[in-house]
């Protein structure tokens, strides 16, 4: 890829499982924030910096697809990556892999707001990063 992609490895527990022994599907979405998370922090926009900062990004849309199950004990890795940047929103892409096979993947679009939850330009320092992203 000629994107800067975040990796970040987890280990399912046993309290994450449903009746069928398997990863609940909610908690994908938790293993997908937490990759995301992690990112923003990588890249020096962590949720306290944003937040001192007046802003927050806030998930508006997203789609999931579930290719295998992931079980207790297994040991999951989720690449992230930012796909596109706009005025106010971005596009986020993750794929979960369990060795080199696909377990889930989400595609979302995130939207910087100011605290009141009010739609604001991306803020200059996280757009001129996505454009040396872009030019990398």
């Amino acid at each position: 890829m000629d994107r800067e992609v975040h990796t970040t490895s987890l280990k399912v527990r046993f309290y994450e499982l449903d009746p069928y022994d398997h990863v609940n599907h909610t908690n994908y979405f938790a293993y997908f924030e937490t990759a995301r998370i992690e990112y923003l922090n990588e890249m020096g926009w962590a949720l306290d910096v944003l937040k001192e900062r007046g802003w927050q990004l806030v998930v508006v849309d997203i789609s999931a697809r579930f290719l295998a199950a992931a079980r207790y004990g297994e040991e999951l890795t989720i690449h992230t990556w930012v796909e596109d940047a706009g005025r106010v929103k971005s596009t986020w892409r993750q794929t979960m892999l369990r060795g080199d096979e696909e377990v889930a993947r989400v595609t979302l679009t995130a939207a910087f707001t100011d605290l009141e939850g009010r739609p604001r330009r991306l803020p200059p320092e996280f757009a001129e990063h996505m454009e040396r992203l872009r030019r990398s």
